[in-house]
């Protein structure tokens, strides 16, 4: 009696090798059906392989690091920057040798409506995660660039975990830990891609409460950047609280007022 369709997709689902012999026995079945789920199942080992690879190819730092038996590794990054209202966020998270999270990318290259996902993810795998903030008030005071660095040697001074080494996304830090700077690091490292998440979706959230104190500005959607609906409601309401006053337009509305 022939297997059903049913009992050869079960069988194909669990096949990880293009080569297996599975494959080349169910392709002497002419069913529609079977055809079709070989062709399905083939396509999503070669989806797995190509992920598995690209996974790899972000742990080149950390594995250049494991070969010098350096383990703990963080990898910080920040989101929050350019915005004309809110805080800027720094993550530091410290993943476990080898960790790989399916999906896991710079926070930017990551679909949104997965990004809680992943920080969920994150969240399972990690063997710690420490997050920085540093408020608007701040940022007007020493510059971004400074507030910046400061809310990343919070996260790192938050982690439960003494790291060994730091990847960090295009900075270098005034910390006694050893580190290394990345260039684009959030999409070159899993260790900083982790910690991008995890400071897009602690920023957002942020945001959001924000959003509920003053929702005019739209924050729960523009994260506090300067959309059109935002400079109107600077236009209209004037800044609040939150608002950067070292930044354009801002400044000079501050200015005008003075």
């Amino acid at each position: 009696m022939a297997q059903t369709i049913k009992d050869i997709k079960v069988i194909l689902s669990g096949l990880t090798d293009l080569s297996a012999p599975e494959f080349t026995a169910f392709e002497a079945d002419e069913r529609s059906g079977v055809i079709s789920a070989i062709k399905q199942r083939k396509k999503q080992i070669l989806a797995e392989l190509a992920e598995n690879e690209r996974l790899e190819r972000m742990l080149e730092f950390e594995k250049n690091l494991y070969t010098q038996g350096i383990e703990l590794i963080a990898g910080i990054d920040e989101v929050g920057r350019g915005p004309l209202a809110g805080p800027v966020v720094a993550a530091a998270v410290i993943l476990p040798k080898n960790c790989k999270i399916r999906g896991l990318n710079d926070s930017k290259k990551v679909p949104k409506s997965r990004h809680h996902e992943m920080f969920s993810e994150i969240q399972k795998s990690a063997l710690a995660i420490g997050i920085g903030v540093v408020d608007a008030a701040k940022i007007d005071e020493i510059n971004i660039y400074e507030a910046t660095k400061l809310a990343m040697i919070q996260a790192l001074q938050k982690l439960k975990i003494q790291p060994e080494h730091l990847l960090i996304d295009a900075m270098q830090l005034d910390f006694p830990v050893a580190q290394t700077k990345i260039i684009h690091g959030d999409a070159k490292s899993l260790s900083i891609a982790a910690a991008s998440i995890v400071a897009k979706v602690t920023r957002d959230e942020m945001m959001n409460d924000f959003a509920l104190s003053y929702p005019a500005y739209d924050f729960e959607h523009n994260a506090g950047y300067g959309t059109a609906k935002h400079l109107a409601a600077l236009e209209k309401q004037g800044i609040t609280p939150i608002h950067r006053k070292s930044y354009e337009p801002i400044k000079s509305m501050v200015n005008v007022k003075k």
